[in-house]
């Protein structure tokens, strides 16, 4: 064999070991949603190719690996040939070959392939799928002798790791899929949501009983019509006795068409309410909402007693964010009106405006409300104000005994620093 064919046959080894390299890499790296998107809304032939290949990992792999691996043997022994004819000197020809096909092999055939194919693995992938296809047809024979060894393998040792996927990766995927522009900002914060949605409470969301506008059901119909016009309310519950006793809800609409023009009484009208206690998650309260195509629940204690309503808009907010109609009054529970500095209301919830502070939450609280008598240990008055964990917290404005609005200013890292040795973890002011 001329010296001109043997370097041929090595150039196109190297170029095998190229192509089975890539493959591989291209394999490991592409995306299957891209690539079952491509396939099913596109008709892309390759991609759908891809997606069966990828759903026989194990044989394409072997495939892979088999080829690999002949090719560079194939390389070796022809370079080890053809270093020694050239140098007539068996034991120099090996070492030359040996350093020259290692080199070689490594920069052509493993780093440059890879490295080009995990930057394009999607197109890779696609290209040399056809390929792949037809060396897994070729080495059948093989990949039922190595299967069979994995299998045994599997066997010999079971691994008790889990193969399905958390919440939690799946949420550092989505953090990953947004740093890569992959998805945008809004589209994060929209599944985030859904994700954790499940484990929402109604604790977590229903309006407390100081904020219920509710009738009773001796109500004249002027009284009533009065509370909708002032509330801005489309819905009221309607009591006997105290609020502790809601039997239903009655709706603008009803009201107004039957009513009030004097059709029927204000009982006849007044529509079923379900009674949900504080532990129940809002996944399976919107599920049942649904089911009997009503709006509202009302939420009860231990003992029997009304704590507050959940509406089923409250429950699509956690979802989508606030939804606003044109009655609304719109108020932010979460201002930041200078760079360290924000304005709270005190029913936002305490997790959501720690997160918005950048900062890990660790109390027990619900509500800043709630946070903030925990910490002074008292109804505050306003003016009244704290330091904690590196926060300056005021009680900006009270409606009798409730908190309705508090300032939060961040405190820069080395003023937070020196507070925390003169007055130790935390101090009331």
């Amino acid at each position: 064999m001329s010296y001109g064919v043997q370097v041929g046959i090595i150039a196109l080894c190297v170029a095998l070991s190229m192509f089975f390299s890539s493959t591989e890499t291209a394999f490991n790296a592409v995306s299957r949603i891209r690539m079952k998107s491509r396939a099913e809304n596109d008709g892309n032939k390759r991609a759908a190719l891809v997606l069966r290949l990828l759903d026989r990992y194990d044989e394409m792999l072997s495939t892979i690996l088999i080829g690999n691996n002949l090719v560079n043997i194939a390389c070796t022994s022809l370079a080890t040939l053809l270093f020694v004819a050239l140098l007539q000197n068996e034991d120099l020809g090996a070492t030359v070959s040996t350093i020259v096909v290692t080199v070689v092999l490594l920069i052509f055939g493993e780093i440059s392939p890879k490295t080009i194919a995990k930057e394009n693995a999607d197109r890779f992938a696609m290209l040399t799928a056809p390929i792949l296809q037809m060396l897994i047809v070729l080495f059948t024979p093989l990949n039922l002798i190595f299967g069979a060894w994995q299998k045994l393998l599997s066997v010999i040792f079971k691994s008790n790791s889990e193969s399905g996927i958390t919440e939690q990766e799946l949420l550092t995927i989505m953090d990953e899929a947004e740093q890569g522009g992959e998805i945008d900002a809004d589209e994060v914060e929209l599944i985030r949501s859904a994700i954790e949605f499940n484990e929402l409470e109604v604790r977590d969301i229903f309006t407390p009983r100081i904020d219920i506008e509710a009738i009773p059901a001796d109500a004249s119909k002027e009284d009533v019509a009065k509370v909708f016009s002032e509330s801005g309310y489309s819905r009221l519950p309607v009591y006997e006795g105290s609020i502790d006793n809601i039997i239903g809800i009655i709706y603008l609409k009803d009201f107004y068409n039957i009513a009030f023009s004097g059709r029927s009484s204000i009982g006849e009208i007044v529509k079923p309410v379900i009674f949900v206690p504080k532990s129940k998650k809002i996944a399976d309260l919107r599920k049942e909402l649904q089911e009997q195509q009503l709006h509202i629940a009302v939420v009860m204690d231990e003992f029997g007693c009304t704590v507050g309503l959940v509406t089923l808009e409250d429950i699509l907010e956690e979802l989508v964010g606030e939804i606003w109609d044109e009655h609304d009054e719109i108020v932010r529970e979460i201002q930041q009106t200078a760079d360290d500095t924000w304005i709270v209301s005190g029913k936002a919830n305490v997790e959501k405006v720690f997160e918005a502070l950048g900062r890990d939450c660790r109390y027990e609280a619900m509500t800043v409300a709630g946070w903030v008598m925990e910490i002074l240990e008292k109804i505050p008055s306003e003016g009244d104000h704290f330091e904690q964990d590196g926060l300056r917290v005021r009680v900006v404005r009270m409606y009798g005994k409730r908190i309705e609005q508090v300032e939060i200013i961040q405190c820069p890292p080395e003023e937070s620093a020196e507070d925390k040795e003169k007055t130790g973890k935390g101090a009331n002011l």
